[in-house]
């Protein structure tokens, strides 16, 4: 259901935005942090298309179109020894093509009746404070870390309300902590109380988490030691390595992971005591990228993530799985080109392939799914559309534990700065 500020609120950001950057450029330039200050806005035009090979499903076709603003301010900091500013986040977006018997492509909300809302919107701000190279912002953010990752995958971004600290004192040496107790999902007006993909419905109280990584090397080696609750349902602990070796002519990479999942207090998602395993691979010629990746889910449940979070810290993720359910074992290949090498910057593509296969799921044991993904964008490089970006990506899912489908997006991203 539609929140009733659903309407409001893009009024709302477009009279806010202006002042509160307005606020904070004065506060800025009598702080001393004027130069440091910015603001950016994203203009996304989206177009998804899902057909699933089931036609005599009530569903068989999801088709929608949108267009989103995204209006980001970011302050500096205020002088001296003790620096404050504020970042801020503008989200409206707009329905230009939708009905209620093909609606649910996630780019707007949907009302109890089918329809996709008209509108939406909402402004999200942070405060911040730095002191020598630590930063604690409390707000609402897009946190980007291993064990939770914001999901930018349709028209709006999503955001998390909470607190995050992050501490570079030592050289190579990243410190992280945090807790967040609200999300607002991408297509979504309102904040609301965090669950995880296991158990969409269990509701818990927040989403705590600590972390540490080490960059040596000259940069091209990482390892990180992570640890996150969500309460009540489950404790992670994750660990990985990043490496990335010249060969030649080669840059040969390496990205392994390792979580072990637990269920925490009243485990509201059911018993959890999994380990998932993955190996992401990949060689680097020229313009030519391969990849292969390995990836083994055991143990009891899923690997666990907070519900509408991206899979992206899995090596096997896709743009419509990750192959995490339950016994899963997967692997990939993959294959990109950046045309820049044959005289054409701007211009990639992307090509892969992923199967997996033992799943256990509500369907039962022994599931098989496989995804085929082809990508190819353009970055605009001069003239007046310089930076306007345009994807288009086409994908195909077949699962042994769900429906079939085939699915192709069309993507322009036009950021401005102001």
């Amino acid at each position: 259901m539609i929140s009733r500020h659903t309407r409001v609120l893009p009024s709302l950001a477009c009279a806010t935005l202006p002042l509160l950057a307005c606020t904070c450029a004065q506060a800025a330039e009598e702080g001393g942090f004027f130069e440091d200050s910015r603001t950016d806005l994203v203009l996304r035009n989206y177009a998804f298309n899902r057909d699933f090979r089931d036609h005599s499903a009530g569903k068989s076709l999801v088709n929608e179109w949108a267009q989103g603003f995204i209006l980001k301010f970011t302050s500096g900091y205020t002088r001296g020894p003790l620096g404050f500013g504020v970042d801020a986040l503008g989200l409206y977006g707009v329905k230009l093509n939708s009905s209620r018997d093909q609606s649910g492509s996630e780019l707007l909300p949907v009302h109890d009746d089918g329809k996709a809302a008209d509108e939406y919107g909402r402004v999200a701000v942070a405060a911040k404070l730095r002191l020598s190279a630590s930063e604690l912002k409390v707000g609402e953010m897009l946190p980007d870390i291993p064990v939770l990752r914001y999901d930018d995958g349709r028209l709006l971004p999503q955001t998390f309300r909470g607190a995050a600290l992050v501490s570079r004192e030592w050289e190579g040496v990243s410190l992280y902590g945090g807790r967040y107790d609200q999300v607002s999902l991408r297509n979504s007006a309102d904040l609301q109380d965090l669950s995880s993909w296991s158990a969409p419905t269990a509701k818990s109280d927040a989403f705590n988490y600590a972390g540490a990584e080490y960059r040596f090397n000259d940069q091209r080696t990482l390892v990180g030691a992570w640890y996150a609750q969500l309460e009540d349902i489950y404790t992670q602990r994750y660990f990985n390595l990043l490496h990335k070796q010249p060969v030649g002519d080669w840059v040969l990479g390496a990205n392994l992971g390792l979580f072990f999942d637990r269920d925490d207090g009243r485990a509201l998602a059911g018993e959890i005591d999994s380990h998932t395993a993955y190996a992401l691979l990949s060689a680097n010629r020229g313009g030519h990228t391969v990849y292969l990746g390995l990836q083994k889910v055991g143990g009891t449940g899923m690997w666990q993530s907070v519900y509408g979070s991206s899979g992206r810290t899995m090596g096997n993720d896709m743009f419509n799985g990750n192959f995490t359910n339950e016994d899963e074992r997967s692997w990939q290949a993959r294959y990109d080109y950046d045309f820049a090498a044959v005289g054409v910057p701007g211009l990639v593509s992307m090509v892969r392939y992923g199967k997996g296969d033992n799943a256990t799921t509500r369907a039962g044991s022994g599931g098989k799914e496989w995804e085929r993904d082809v990508e190819l964008g353009y970055t605009v490089q001069s003239g007046v559309l310089k930076k306007l970006n345009v994807r288009v990506n086409h994908a195909s899912n077949r699962r042994s534990f769900n429906s079939d489908f085939d699915q192709t997006r069309l993507i322009f991203n036009y950021p401005i700065s102001l």
